[in-house]
C-alpha cells in the first residue's frame, strides 16, 4: 500500500464493498466497547469478557504453560496483560502490542461534598491534559468504586442508564463574562471551579440541608456515608454515548478514544491470534495520561512481573538473564493515537508529515517535544521491518508526527518499552479533537489499526 502514501490517496478509495462492510461491522463492535468502558476499571472488565470468549484464562490457574495456551494477568483491576504462547522458545522474543486505557476526566476529591448558594456540589481534580473550558455545561456521569468502612466494595454508577440523573459543571453566561473572555484560554476556567452540581433540594434538618439531602439519597442507593468518599475512586466522565459521525457514518465520535481505540484493536488482534511461532501479548496499562507512574502504569514492575510469569511457566525456570534476553529479542508496537490534520486549524501542522483521517493507522517514528525530548525514536532497521510486514499484509497506513516542530509534541509509553531494550515504534489511529470530551476517528483508520496489529504480531 505504499502507493497510498506517495499519491496521498484516501484509503476508502481502495476498498471494495465487502471490505467496507467489514469496516462497519468491526466499528459497530468497537462503539459497544467504548460505551461499556468509560473508565479504566470498566475497560479491564470488558477486555476480560472478550478474552475469555476467545479462550483466555487467568494465569493463576495454570502451573505451567505450553504452546497454544492463552492466559491473562489482571493487574489490580486497572491493567491487563494477555498472552498467547507461541511454539518458539519465549526467550526468542515476544511480539507486544501495548496500549493505555485511562483517559482525561474529572476525579472526585477525597472530601468532595460541600454546599453553597443552596446547592450541593462535588469538588473535583482534573486528570490528564485537558482544556478545562471544554468540560463545563456538559452532561456528566459518575462511575467508580467505593469501599465502605467495613471493607465492603460498592460499584458506583450514576448517569449511564436511561432515566438516570446526570451532573454538570456550570459555565458563566456571556452577558457577565466580559472579564473572563479577556483571559488566556488556559485561564478561562480555573481548576478549582470544575465543581459538579449534584443537587438543590434541602433536607428538613437544621444544618447542611443540601449536603444531607444528597447523602440520604446516596445512602439509600449504595449504603455509603460521607466518610466513605475517602476510600473511593469516582470519576466524572461524559454521559453521552459514542456514535456514528457524519451523514455517511464514516467516523466514530465519542469519549475516551485516546487510547481505547488502540486498546480495543490490539485486544481483538491478539485474541484472534492462532498458531503463532512467537508468543504474542496485548498489554493494557493505566496512568499514561499522567506520566505512567503508579503500580498500574507502564513504569511499574507489573509489566516485568507479567513477563517473568510467562518465562517461569513456559520454561520451568527463571532468571534475570532470561528476562533480559526475552526483552532484547522482543518487538513492540506502542499502540497510541496521533493527531489528525484538522482543516479548521491548519497552522499547527506541517502538511507533508501530518496524519490524515481515512489514510490508515499512523506510524510515528518519534514523539517527544522540541528536540525530540522524551522519545525513543525508532531506528531505521526496525522501521523497515514494520513497513515490510504492513505492506505484505495490504494494510493501508501512513506516517505522521504530533504537530510542527517547536509547536507540537507529546509522549507515549514507547520510551518505557525501549528502556527495557525492546524494539518499539508508535502505531495508532489518528484523532480529531484529541483529549476533548468528544473525540473523532475514521472507521477506516480504526479497522486498519486492527489489521496493522494483526500483521505485526506475525513477525
Amino acid at each position: 500500500m505504499s502507493e497510498l502514501l506517495r499519491d496521498n490517496k484516501n484509503g476508502w478509495e481502495s476498498l471494495k464493498e465487502a471490505e467496507k462492510q467489514d469496516v462497519f461491522q468491526f466499528c459497530g463492535d468497537y462503539i459497544q466497547f467504548l460505551n461499556s468502558s468509560k473508565t479504566e476499571r470498566l475497560a479491564v472488565q470488558e477486555a476480560i469478557k472478550i478474552a475469555e470468549r476467545s479462550g483466555f484464562c487467568d494465569i493463576s490457574t495454570k502451573e505451567s504453560l505450553k504452546p497454544g495456551d492463552k492466559v491473562y494477568f489482571n493487574n489490580r483491576g486497572k491493567g491487563l496483560y494477555l498472552a498467547n504462547i507461541g511454539s518458539e522458545d519465549i526467550t526468542s522474543g515476544i511480539n507486544f502490542v501495548v496500549a493505555h486505557i485511562d483517559s482525561p476526566r474529572l476525579d472526585l476529591k477525597a472530601n468532595p461534598l460541600y454546599e453553597d448558594a443552596d446547592m450541593a456540589l462535588f469538588k473535583t481534580h482534573y486528570y490528564g491534559g485537558i482544556k478545562k473550558y471544554q468540560w463545563t455545561a456538559m452532561p456528566m456521569s459518575l462511575i467508580g468504586v467505593v469501599y465502605k468502612k467495613d471493607g465492603t466494595k460498592v460499584d458506583f454508577t450514576i448517569g449511564e442508564e436511561a432515566g438516570d440523573p446526570i451532573f454538570c459543571v456550570s459555565d458563566l453566561l456571556p452577558h457577565l463574562a466580559s472579564k473572563q473572555m479577556q483571559k488566556k484560554g488556559g485561564e478561562l476556567i480555573e481548576g478549582e471551579s470544575l465543581n459538579l452540581i449534584i443537587g438543590s433540594m434541602p433536607d428538613d434538618c437544621e444544618k447542611d440541608k443540601f449536603k444531607t439531602s444528597v447523602m440520604k439519597l446516596l445512602n439509600e442507593k449504595y449504603g455509603i456515608t460521607e466518610d466513605d468518599f475517602v476510600t473511593a475512586e469516582i470519576e466524572a466522565v461524559p454521559a453521552f454515548k459514542a456514535c456514528d459521525l457524519g451523514l455517511d457514518r464514516s467516523m466514530v465520535g465519542g469519549y475516551g478514544q485516546d487510547d481505547r481505540v488502540c486498546a480495543y484493536t490490539a485486544l481483538r488482534a491478539v485474541c484472534e491470534s492462532e498458531n503463532q511461532k512467537k508468543t504474542v501479548a496485548c498489554v493494557l496499562v493505566d496512568k499514561e495520561e499522567i506520566g505512567s507512574m503508579g503500580n498500574t502504569g507502564m513504569l511499574s514492575a507489573a509489566f516485568e512481573y507479567g513477563t517473568a510469569q510467562l518465562i517461569s511457566k513456559t520454561k520451568g525456570d527463571y532468571s534475570e538473564l532470561l528476562k533480559l534476553e526475552t526483552f532484547r529479542n522482543s518487538k513492540c508496537m506502542s499502540a497510541d493515537v496521533n493527531a489528525a490534520f484538522d482543516p479548521n486549524y491548519p497552522d499547527v501542522n506541517e502538511k507533508n508529515n501530518a496524519a490524515y483521517l481515512g489514510h490508515g493507522p499512523t506510524l510515528t517514528k518519534f514523539t517527544g517535544s522540541r528536540g525530540k525530548s522524551g522519545t525513543s525514536d525508532a531506528n531505521a532497521e526496525f522501521m523497515s521491518v514494520v513497513r515490510g510486514v504492513l505492506d505484505q499484509n495490504n494494510v493501508i497506513w501512513q506516517t505522521g508526527e504530533l504537530g510542527r516542530v517547536d509547536i507540537g509534541g507529546g509522549g507515549t509509553i514507547a520510551q518505557f518499552a525501549a528502556n527495557l531494550d525492546i524494539e518499539v515504534v508508535d502505531c495508532g489511529t489518528a484523532l480529531l479533537s484529541m483529549h476533548a470530551p468528544f473525540e473523532i476517528a475514521s472507521k477506516l483508520d480504526i479497522y486498519m489499526t486492527y489489521r496493522a496489529y494483526k500483521a505485526f504480531i506475525t513477525l
